[in-house]
């Protein structure tokens, strides 16, 4: 069965893209912890970063790098930083936060974002 972040990948569920490449997807996360909050997957499913191959885990970090670059440019932080948990959906992904100070990454602190809001941020990002 698809995960959810396939499903997004394919266009079935609907997302606010960042970036993307032939092998990889960036999009925002729908509970950010901060603005900006940014999820990166691969679009080949895995479940687990680490059963990635060495060359997938180099190419999804290489992403990310310019993904998180992008979001420097356009959301005022000091870093953007990067968290791998894996719990919550069984495909492999990194959080892209931009961050001020170490106490925003909190995920204890996700918020629910409206569609407006998340439309306007993607525009912010992308724009």
């Amino acid at each position: 069965m698809a995960t959810i972040f396939t499903k997004i990948i394919n266009g079935e569920i609907p997302s606010y893209r960042i970036a993307e490449d032939d092998k990889h997807y960036a999009f925002l996360d729908i509970n950010p912890v901060v603005e900006g909050h940014t999820l990166v997957v691969p679009k080949k499913e895995n479940d687990y970063i680490f059963n990635l191959t060495d060359d997938e885990i180099a190419e999804l970090m290489v992403f990310a790098k310019k993904v998180a670059k992008k979001l420097e440019s356009k959301i005022a932080c000091k870093r953007v930083a990067v968290t791998v948990i894996g719990l919550e959906v069984p495909h492999a992904h990194i959080h892209l936060l931009p961050i001020n100070k170490e106490s925003d990454i909190d995920f204890r602190n996700k918020k629910q974002s409206s569609q407006s809001e998340l439309l306007a941020i993607a525009d912010k990002i992308n724009g």
